[in-house]
């Protein structure tokens, strides 16, 4: 680091966060739980406890129990009666993984064979994994694993073809709560691995000031423009999908600034909720981290990260595009102007006071490019941003220039000593570096800014985790009973006669699946249910996988649930159902690109389909993505009524039927869309329609945001 940078790092003050945890001794007692969960994590995550994976998942969801169950008590306070009741259950979920531990061995040679008292933990533990997802995370994924467990039990009593040959109920247990199905399955093992990192590795970022950041760099790029603060809201919230695994969660963190920011200078409040859930869910689908549903998609499909990212690229562009282009013509309709340039901070300026902060999140991109694991880029990223931490606090107090540079070459070489040692030569400067905080000024701030985000990540991976967990449920029944066929081969048997209404039936479950449930947890389930049958219709295997995911994402967008439009509601002050149905109009590209790239998989850069087939891939990418680009563009304008003054129904409905025909890919309809978009150009040339005042007035001016 320069000199200049050094003296700009962090002030390790933590962000204005709310409070962790509850200021009692109990909460202090959660404090400690939540920091030793991120600890054993690091630790598994770098082998320095080495553990049979079974052993490490059980551990990891008896982690979940035991803090989220209390947490969640404390936060209601209920009383003594309700505390207690949670720690007991805490306490039966952590019981269920000492059995584990303790029968480990016995466990595997009686597989298939349970003892009584396996039955019963196995019970405890299917129970009590129940019971934490309903206290955390409401009654919709429950509810659904259980009829799921249901069908296990009762399903051979359904008639035909929904039943199967019936299982017996010590077959059930082994099956959900022992072996790597059920509970502890595939969604738990992402989850202890690597979600649970990624979810680390922003949180450090976050309290390092990479928000901050995100929001200068927004601020002064596009803060002064035609409608400023909303593309401020676009970009930020794009910017923070990169690091962060939620979209909801981003919703309530860059939502407290951009959604009063957006309602200061005009917009409307549900139109300003809207545009924040759909950028906020938008970062679920931009690459790098996706939600970390790009590493759980690379290990399900058995592909390179890298070909993920590549099918993602051209659509979230796209999306965000979309996105930006509304808020534009709103703004334009309502004659909304940007913030006053000589207010916004410079995005050169914060870039380079706090450029330190992008390099963990490059070299995580670079090694994820590289064909490192996920789970080796993420302990690399996290040891990374631990080093800058620590290290940034040292530096500031050191006022010779060249001892600065030759202490930031020491940190740079010891996170390089990484790829040659592995972990535990990080750990060691990692140890120095706490110690040597302990004796400067500063320095204990850093330290406690490094524990917050210890336990930051484990509340925040508590939702996630928990979802997993009992979404192993699911999985676990699709397997033991082959449910996901039945389903399969209906889609498939519609598909035959018509892959339009087969794709529209596959988007519904998945709307309907994807409701109330988080990304990825949503993701497991709608490719393991339709995923498969789409592939069987000819749907290359990446688009397939694709296609269920973006429409599992748009749940949260979606009426009724819509969890990121209720997330927005409070903060703009508006009702959950109005903004939801404003984020709908928004993400239209959302529900429409999945669509273009079945029937033209160049879209998501993969090969086949009849275009590429006809004129070559290359020039099928550069076709579908001006083709995408024209209807989104045309349906923009349709549904704000806008471009440049405003537009006459009859200009609206023929931009609307344009966009659509342009999205069907049946024999024609491009060049009926083309026809359109032709017949549209003319309209706004020779009749533009009345030029009127507009609809809202440029607010006054406010203070610096």
């Amino acid at each position: 680091m320069s000199a200049t940078t050094a003296d700009q790092t962090l002030s390790h003050e933590p962000n204005t966060h709310e409070q962790l945890f509850p200021a009692t001794a109990e909460g202090k007692l959660l404090y400690g739980i939540a920091v030793a969960f991120s600890l054993f994590q690091i630790a598994t995550a770098a082998h320095l406890i080495d553990l049979p994976s079974q052993l490490v998942r059980s551990t990891h969801v008896a982690f979940l129990l035991l803090l989220g169950f209390p947490l969640v008590a404390a936060n209601l306070r209920k009383g003594a009666l309700y505390t207690a009741g949670a720690w007991a259950l805490a306490t039966a979920g952590v019981a269920v993984a000492v059995y584990q531990f303790v029968e480990y061995e016995p466990l595997i040679l009686r597989a298939g064979d349970l003892v009584p008292m396996d039955l019963y933990f196995g019970v405890v533990a299917i129970a009590t994994v129940f019971i934490g997802a309903w206290v955390i995370m409401g009654p919709a994924l429950p509810i659904i694993s259980g009829l799921f467990l249901a069908y296990c039990f009762f399903g051979e009593y359904l008639p035909s073809p929904l039943n199967h040959r019936g299982y017996d109920y010590s077959q059930v247990i082994d099956h959900m709560a022992y072996g790597t199905e059920g509970i502890y399955g595939v969604p738990t093992y992402v989850s202890s691995s690597y979600i649970f990192l990624f979810i680390l590795f922003g949180s450090f970022l976050e309290r390092a000031g990479m928000i901050k950041l995100f929001t200068d760099v927004s601020l002064g790029l596009v803060g002064h423009k035609r409608g400023g603060p909303a593309k401020v809201s676009v970009i930020s919230s794009g910017l923070m999908g990169t690091i962060s695994g939620s979209g909801v969660a981003n919703v309530v963190t860059t939502g407290q600034f951009t959604i009063p920011l957006m309602k200061r200078f005009g917009y409307r409040p549900a139109f300003a909720g809207g545009v924040e859930a759909t950028a906020s869910m938008g970062g679920q689908i931009m690459p790098p981290v996706m939600g970390a549903v790009a590493f759980i998609m690379a290990e399900t499909l058995g592909v390179e990260y890298a070909e993920i990212v590549k099918a993602a690229l051209i659509p979230a562009i796209l999306y965000f595009a979309s996105v930006f282009w509304m808020v534009h013509l709103e703004a334009g309709k309502r004659g909304l102007s940007g913030l006053d340039p000589k207010d916004l901070p410079s995005p050169l300026a914060a870039i380079r006071q706090q450029w330190y902060l992008l390099l963990p999140l490059a070299a995580l991109v670079w090694l994820l490019f590289s064909g490192y694991t996920p789970l080796f880029a993420g302990t690399a990223g996290l040891a990374l941003t631990m080093l800058l931490i620590l290290g940034s606090s040292i530096a500031i107090g050191m006022s010779n220039t060249a001892v600065r540079t030759i202490f930031w070459i020491g940190i740079g070489l010891a996170g390089a000593s990484f790829f040659q040692y592995g972990f535990r030569a990080v750990l060691i400067a990692i140890l120095v570096l706490i110690a040597w905080n302990f004796l400067v000024k500063g320095g204990r701030a850093a330290l406690k800014l490094s524990v917050d985000s210890l336990a930051d990540g484990a509340k925040t991976a508590l939702p996630v985790g928990i979802a997993c967990a009992v979404v192993g449920i699911i999985v676990g029944t699709m397997t033991l009973t082959g449910a996901a066929n039945t389903f399969g081969q209906f889609v498939v048997a519609v598909g035959q006669h018509s892959l339009f209404l087969s794709l529209i039936l596959t988007m519904l479950t998945c709307i309907l699946l994807g409701m109330g449930i988080p990304t990825i947890p949503n993701y497991i389930i709608t490719s393991s249910i339709a995923g498969p049958a789409l592939l069987e219709l000819g749907v290359p295997l990446i688009v397939s996988h694709m296609f269920v995911f973006y429409f599992g994402i748009l749940a949260d967008l979606t009426p009724p649930v819509a969890l990121a439009c209720f997330a927005a509601a409070p903060i703009a002050k508006e009702s959950g159902l109005r903004i939801s149905f404003e984020a709908v109009k928004v993400a239209a590209a959302g529900f429409v690109i999945p669509f273009m790239a079945v029937y033209t998989p160049a879209l998501m850069l993969q090969d086949g389909g009849p275009l590429a087939a006809a004129i070559g891939y290359p020039l099928a990418v550069v076709y579908i993505v001006i083709k995408a680009s024209l209807s989104i563009g045309l349906w923009g304008v349709a549904v704000i009524g806008y471009l440049n003054r405003p537009l006459p129904l009859l200009h609206r409905l023929v931009a609307a039927a344009a966009a659509f025909f342009l999205v069907a890919a049946l024999p024609i309809t491009d060049e009926i869309g083309g026809a359109l978009v032709l017949l549209f150009a003319l309209l706004v040339w020779k009749f533009p329609g009345k030029a009127t005042e507009p609809i809202a007035t440029t607010p006054p001016k406010t203070e610096t945001p």
